[in-house]
């Protein structure tokens, strides 16, 4: 439901797009081999962090009057956004920040919250984000977090929104924040609900 099969044109003929390669890429044999990333003895390595991967998203978003206008669907309303930043060293608590200063806004507590949708480049993010706001981890990342999906720069708000949007959709809940790091010790986060 969330891959868009396209085709383009090459000189070398029509290439279809309707797979996700991400997750047949894996070797979960080789795990226990691999390297850390950062330092001698560390514990981040390719297969604890999301992939660069290619993509791309698009949302739609319309006003209250436009959606009327022109009969538009809704799948969800944005009842809120927030940004947090932070030392750059502590990126990867970031979104918690972020969801914290939502919730407040909203008078929400975590139990308001159906599902979360938290964007990782590493897979500590989401574990810190489950430990520091006490939430259980069947709420999170219901489809799988950016380490098995991809990280596609540039497109990955609009994925965790639609990715949180399905899951919602398909769990019959009502209510999800999305949070994501975005560089430098930053964070955003989108509570959305649906109608």
């Amino acid at each position: 439901k969330e891959i868009a099969q396209i085709t383009l044109k090459t000189r070398k003929g029509d290439i279809t797009i309707d797979t996700d390669e991400q997750p047949k890429n894996a070797l979960p044999e080789k795990i226990p081999s691999l390297k850390p990333a950062f330092r001698d003895g560390g514990t981040v390595t390719a297969a604890n962090s999301s992939s660069i991967s290619d993509g791309a998203a698009a949302l739609v978003l319309a006003t209250p009057s436009a959606v009327t206008n022109k009969n538009l669907p809704v799948r969800a309303n944005i009842l809120g956004h927030s940004s947090h930043a932070q030392e750059p060293s502590l990126f990867t608590t970031a979104p918690v920040q972020a969801a914290q200063k939502l919730m407040r806004q909203l008078g929400w507590s975590t139990d308001d919250v159906d599902l979360w949708e938290v964007n990782e480049a590493f897979a500590v993010v989401p574990m810190a984000f489950a430990r520091e706001l006490n939430i259980s981890t069947e709420k999170l990342n219901i489809r799988g977090g950016a380490c098995a999906l991809g990280h596609p720069i540039g497109a990955s708000g609009a994925r965790i929104i639609v990715t949180l949007l399905n899951a919602l959709e398909t769990t019959n809940k009502k209510r999800g924040i999305a949070t994501i790091c975005i560089g430098g010790g930053e964070a955003t986060a989108v509570a959305i609900e649906r109608p």
